[in-house]
């Protein structure tokens, strides 16, 4: 059964410079947005605490937002996660440690003071949560271990919370390695969700905790990651330019490259006008669209290059147009059948797999379209610029011969 019409001799080309011109301002539209809006940035790349929080009755988002805010915390991302009977939410805060620097010195002074000659460093990183740790001097012998319960009194004596203090012995027997938890973000949520849970005060049995999972990433380590993920995209196209460019010919390399920058820059614009949360999971939605997209591009490359062998004669527009008449029900069932499956899980998903779902989904039909009027028109434009000089000119006999 043919669902698609074999070569249905559409007149592509026709329409190509409205196209170009459309994407083009579609493009600038989008990095102006990204310009002045920017993109909501996640814990992963802007650094900050990432919380899991079930609740035993129903409470809404907005509830959540107050109740974070109620506890000092600006700004909150609150977003339902899992099933309605769950009563879940992601609460996504800026901050990792809510230790003031004071706080902090009055810490090392009671370190110090507890430990005295003993003491061999100190360390606390705010990047790294409400944790200090300490190494002391000497042997592994338990007797000289450092006294848990001291140095609990001697900081909770000037004033901040201790949640725990674990000692452990350094590998190579030179000393103890100290770390002690003050009670930071975590705790202060925990007594806010307790009240809005009805349960009153934060609970102690793990099975009914409030906050499942809290995740810390620091914003040195949210740059460095979205410096990483910025170069992966970047890698993976100038690693398509040159596959293109050794597999097929120069002329077809830019207009395979341009498709994907038009791609992604049409995925970014759909995370800065939706709003939706950019993250790590945003950035293999933009590697698997660039592989995606060129891999469709390919395909009608490469039946370009077969039909500039068999219709010699004919003009390059009109062997583009043909090609992509005889390609365009593969183009369709494989782009169909892919955007299925995310019709599945935008249905029954949330959260970030919804995200990852709706940006594959934009990913896919943009992908679909600069196949057809963003890759093939930039090549007929290189080859009416430059063919005629003879630099690109169409003769067959210049092309890379690899195979397929």
């Amino acid at each position: 059964m043919e669902l698609i019409k074999h070569n249905p001799n559409i007149d592509f080309i026709k329409y190509r410079k409205v196209a170009v011109f459309g994407s083009l301002a579609v493009n600038l539209f989008v990095l102006i947005l990204l310009a002045v809006r920017g993109l909501n940035m996640g814990v992963d790349f802007a650094g900050g605490s990432e919380l899991e929080a079930h609740f035993t009755r129903p409470v809404s988002a907005s509830d959540v937002r107050k109740a974070v805010e109620s506890a000092g915390f600006k700004e909150p991302q609150v977003q339902e996660y899992g099933a309605a009977e769950e009563h879940a939410f992601l609460i996504r805060i800026g901050k990792v440690s809510i230790v003031t620097p004071e706080q902090a010195s009055q810490v090392e002074a009671a370190v110090k003071s507890a430990l005295g000659t003993d003491l061999a460093d100190y360390r606390f990183d705010p990047d790294q949560g409400d944790k200090f740790e300490v190494r002391t001097k000497g042997g592994t012998d338990t007797k000289t271990a450092p006294d848990e319960k001291a140095l609990r009194a001697a900081i909770e004596g000037k004033g901040v919370g201790v949640m725990g203090v674990t000692v452990k012995p350094e590998p190579n027997g030179q000393g103890f390695n100290v770390e002690i938890t003050t009670r930071g973000v975590a705790s202060k949520l925990e007594t806010a969700f307790s009240q809005l849970n009805g349960t009153g005060t934060a609970t102690a049995n793990p099975n009914d905790e409030i906050i499942r999972r809290i995740d810390y990433v620091g914003p040195q380590v949210g740059k460095e990651l979205r410096n990483r993920g910025i170069m992966a995209v970047v890698y993976a196209m100038v690693s398509i330019l040159l596959y293109v460019f050794f597999r097929f010919d120069f002329r077809f390399a830019p207009g395979g490259v341009v498709a994907l920058i038009h791609d992604v820059v049409v995925v970014l614009g759909y995370y800065v006008v939706s709003h939706r949360e950019f993250n790590l999971i945003a950035v293999s939605v933009l590697l698997t669209i660039v592989g995606y997209s060129i891999n469709d591009t390919i395909v009608v490359y490469d039946r370009i290059r077969e039909n500039m062998q068999k219709l010699r004669g004919k003009d390059f527009p009109t062997i583009i147009n043909i090609s992509i008449n005889e390609t365009l029900s593969r183009t369709i069932l494989t782009s169909g059948a892919t955007a299925l499956s995310l019709v599945g899980l935008l249905f029954f998903s949330v959260g970030s797999i919804w995200d990852f779902a709706m940006a594959m989904m934009v990913g896919i039909i943009t992908g679909t379209y600069s196949s057809i009027y963003i890759a093939s028109p930039v090549t007929i434009w290189l080859e009416e610029q430059f063919g005629r000089h003879g630099h690109l000119s169409g003769s067959s006999g210049n092309q890379k011969t690899a195979a397929a």
